[in-house]
């Protein structure tokens, strides 16, 4: 991939990254917006929208960052761990779900494991479909490294937002990340035009 196609897709997912988690502060900062819109004022609004498009750069580049780190280790394991490295990826796959819900529950003060179960279900659900896509455009061992990266690297890259308080900047985090992972993820054979592209 030349210099030309990398500055792309970087500059791209930043723009993704940005814009979903502009969007997604509408939801889940609706409080801060209200406070500067009545009274209405301009530059705290303006500070406001610079902010969260900030936070959404920020993590744009920590999916970017985690994208290129694991094609590196995804190369690094096919050398190491030769034919066990699809089935030691599905084992960390099975881990981190169980992770995402089993520690995270334990942690919690109060709550129900439910909500655990549907977060650690629903980023397999998105994933599994992310890596259908993936194998279907280009081979299907394809399959298993989009599907952990898209369970395995998402949840490490999301590790900072679930140990926050409160679960606003949880859900403003995952969003842009599960977009910008997929986005790099599906992008990747198209600008390389390599069709046997794992990751």
């Amino acid at each position: 991939m030349n210099s030309r196609k990398w500055v792309r897709l970087f500059l791209t997912t930043l723009l993704l990254g940005g814009v979903l988690t502009l969007v997604t502060s509408f939801i889940f900062k609706q409080n801060s917006y209200a406070e500067v819109l009545q009274p209405f004022q301009l530059f705290e609004l303006v500070g406001l929208l610079l902010f969260f498009s900030g936070l959404g750069f920020i993590f744009s580049v920590i999916s970017q960052m985690g994208f290129f780190a694991y094609l590196t280790v995804n190369q690094f394991g096919k050398g190491l761990f030769r034919s066990f490295w699809p089935a030691l990826q599905l084992f960390l796959i099975a881990f981190t779900l169980f992770d995402l819900v089993y520690f995270r529950y334990q942690a919690s003060e109060e709550g129900s494991i439910g909500v655990y179960l549907l977060t650690a279900l629903a980023l397999l659900a998105i994933s599994l479909v992310i890596a259908f896509i993936k194998a279907k455009e280009t081979k299907s061992h394809a399959f298993i490294p989009a599907l952990f990266f898209m369970v395995v690297v998402t949840t490490v890259e999301w590790v900072p937002a679930l140990r926050a308080q409160g679960s606003d900047y949880i859900w403003m985090m995952i969003i842009p990340l599960l977009a910008c992972n997929a986005y790099q993820l599906l992008l990747l054979h198209r600008l390389t035009n390599n069709q046997e592209n794992a990751a």
